[in-house]
């Protein structure tokens, strides 16, 4: 699945203007139900360079070739949205 640069503008819509992370990914789930959406701690995803940040939210793309998930900077590969907030 590829994620478009549209796709990824309007994901970044989504987590700047909803009142929570959480409230961001049930939305983005409703729009792309094909798109995973994770909600991690700043912590857990702190060593990986987000593809957006929003003021204290940033946007990380992952892919995933089974059961675990690693971080990519390629839209083209993303599988799913991993969403963090400071």
């Amino acid at each position: 699945m590829a994620l478009t640069p549209e796709a990824l503008r309007s994901a970044g819509e989504v987590v700047q203007n909803a009142a929570s992370l959480r409230e961001a990914a049930a939305t983005w789930r409703l729009r792309d139900p094909a798109m995973r959406v994770i909600v991690v701690d700043a912590l857990d995803i702190r060593d990986e360079k987000p593809v957006l940040r929003l003021g204290s939210r940033r946007i990380y793309l992952a892919t995933s070739s089974g059961v675990c998930l690693s971080i990519t900077q390629q839209p083209e590969h993303a599988t799913a949205l991993v969403l963090a907030e400071d």
